[in-house]
């Protein structure tokens, strides 16, 4: 192995290399690679939450921009350090554990929180040979490990004994388990394309972005993650102006962190399996054969899905709970099935047809489905300014005085 192998594949150099080691050691096969696992689930757990430091930092900078402010800029070279200066303090703040909580679920929620995300970096595919695990149902096993994170919302309300909190719980239940719909709908779309589940098929099988097959399909999944996040302008599950901080008030120094932590890894997570599902993900020029570089892509492209999620962040203002839910109930669920259901067709009718001539098909169908879409809601809005201009000018009945007889 040359120093040209460490450049291209650093990752399989150092895993051929750690191997190669136990092995020169006496250690059996099995064993070598139960230590593997255990130590490359320490490192991405560990530069997972490391890394949320510099996502904290990029956000506040970016949203400080948004709103003409400075941002962090003191502590270190643009306020680089600033993030660790508040680990510092999260790490020595007092924990207070109020009186009557339920203590498993009120200290294993701030677990669950982190722990739902860092599970999912397993099985995505961060290049051709960098990735946890290559299960065949990786996307199904993504979905069940995500509602983890509403479970421990859900326990951390419950737990908690306040009002406020679970107040915030049950508005978790509405908003994250409804948005859960249309998003998982969406995904059925990319998966029905590549014919599987297993997220580096559906990465390698995408010579065309799925995001240009299906738009309106990868806009919802974008809606519904934001939604499923519980960010801006869905905020409505933390509602600081509302609630006191939602489900989490009764949490102080460390456990608060972890919620802290497990919202910023989660907004990241969901524009990794954005990038994954519908820009390809680590697919680029020469990433096959060079996979630093399809490592590279894959960083680049989320970067910039994670970007436009802090631009809605730092941009829009939150929704009411009406809003939320008809967003939701009236145009997302519906059509994502509508989407899901010109997909399937298109795919079973063309069958026989070139991959590109089903690809403009479909892109043509995505724009007609769209236009039909904007339509309706057009149509609707005018219906509901004329009942509204309606109810303004209807004369009020005045109470009749009757007069002294």
């Amino acid at each position: 192995m040359s120093l040209w192998d460490f450049l291209r594949d650093p990752i399989g150099f150092l895993t051929t290399w750690f191997y190669g080691v136990l092995a020169g050691w006496g250690v059996a096969p099995g064993v070598a690679q139960a230590i593997g696992f255990a130590l490359g689930s320490f490192i991405l757990a560990t530069g997972a939450m490391l890394f949320v430091m510099l996502l904290i930092w990029f956000e506040r900078k970016v949203i400080a921009r948004i709103q003409d402010r400075i941002g962090p800029n003191r502590i270190g070279p643009w306020g680089l350090f600033q993030s660790v200066a508040d680990m510092l303090k999260i790490f020595t703040k007092e924990y207070i554990t109020p009186i009557g909580v339920d203590w498993l679920p009120y200290n294993l929620a701030p677990v669950l929180s982190v722990a739902s995300v860092l599970v999912v970096w397993a099985v995505i595919p961060f290049s051709i040979t960098f990735y946890g695990a290559d299960l065949n149902v990786g996307l199904l096993f993504v979905i069940a490990i995500a509602s983890m994170g509403e479970l421990a919302i859900v326990m951390a309300g419950w737990g908690s004994n306040n009002k406020y909190a679970l107040l915030g719980a049950f508005r978790a239940v509405g908003q994250m388990i409804s948005y859960a719909t249309p998003m998982v709908v969406a995904l059925l779309v990319p998966v029905m394309m590549a014919g599987s589940l297993s997220l580096n098929e559906i990465v390698q099988r995408q010579t065309v972005w799925y995001i240009l097959v299906s738009p309106v399909a990868a806009l919802i999944f974008f809606i519904a993650s934001i939604a499923e996040v519980g960010r801006s302008p869905f905020d409505l599950v933390e509602a600081e102006s509302e609630l006191v901080s939602g489900f989490n008030v009764e949490y102080s120094g460390l456990k608060f962190g972890m919620f802290y932590v497990g919202e910023f890894l989660h907004a990241f997570t969901a524009a990794l399996l954005f990038t994954t599902l519908f820009l390809g993900g680590w697919r680029g020029p020469g990433a096959e054969q060079i996979p630093i570089l399809g490592f590279i892509y894959y960083v680049v492209k989320t970067g910039i899905v994670y970007f436009l999620t802090v631009l809605i962040r730092g941009s829009l203002p939150r929704f009411r709970m009406d809003q939320m839910m008809d967003l939701n109930w009236k145009l997302l669920t519906p059509l994502s099935l509508a989407v899901l259901l010109v997909t399937a067709l298109t795919n079973k009718l063309l069958e026989g047809l070139a991959l590109g001539w089903r690809v403009v098909v479909l892109i043509l169908l995505n724009g007609l489905v769209l236009w039909v879409v904007n339509g309706l809601l057009q149509r609707y809005e005018r219906r509901r300014v004329r009942r509204e201009v309606t109810s303004v000018r209807r004369p009020v009945a005045r109470p009749q005085q009757g007069g002294a007889e």
